[in-house]
């Protein structure tokens, strides 16, 4: 394991923002309800991410077809630690889980699943601390949408305002806007499960 690993978020004493991009009708929905519905599918894994930046990276600042609506979603914290109190690493580390049938078997039963992948910069480069994006199985996607969700707020025009300083040569101006995010306080039980 080469990079630190660090969970930074938006966050504050009862919850933590975390990002998605969606199509418009599923956006649409979502925001107008404050909760998700279809055609939001709940029989497949949805991933949360609480990175803005490695979430632009991976929608190509809203290009991408499919993601070009970016929503931040607040849920409860509670939530957020259980599923992570729940989570198998998607891939096999010797120090976090012995044997590689001892992660098989508890990856093929997880109800949630991470992955750390390098955080980016404005631009897009890798850094030199891992970022989390935790993927939710169907059998907790009722419990996000149903009982942790607080809010959903459509950051789209902020994403469109970001990319044209940057397509304009305006990299301060577009850090100045970057939502805040600092290191999460990830409970001391849960640091090795996650490999941290």
């Amino acid at each position: 394991m080469s990079a630190a690993r660090e969970v930074r978020a938006d966050f504050d004493s009862a919850s933590i923002v975390v990002y998605q991009a969606y199509p418009d009708a599923i956006a649409d929905v979502a925001v107008a309800q404050q909760k998700f519905g279809p055609p939001f599918s709940l029989g497949r894994m949805t991933w949360i991410k609480p990175s803005f930046l490695w979430l632009m990276e991976r929608s190509n600042w809203g290009r991408k077809s499919g993601q070009e609506r970016t929503l931040a979603v607040r849920i409860k914290r509670t939530g957020w630690e259980e599923a992570l109190a729940s989570a198998v690493l998607t891939s096999y580390e010797p120090r976090v889980h012995g044997s590689k049938d001892a992660w098989r078997q508890a990856f093929d039963a997880a109800p949630v699943i991470v992955q750390w992948d390098p955080e980016r910069t404005l631009r897009g480069a890798g850094l030199p601390h891992d970022s989390i994006q935790v993927g939710l199985s169907r059998a907790i996607i009722q419990r996000f949408v149903e009982e942790w969700t607080v809010s959903i707020t459509d950051l789209t025009p902020l994403v469109r305002k970001l990319r044209k300083h940057l397509d304009d040569g305006r990299a301060d101006q577009a850090t100045r806007l970057l939502p805040k995010e600092a290191v999460y306080p990830v409970p001391p039980e849960l640091t090795h499960r996650l490999g941290m």
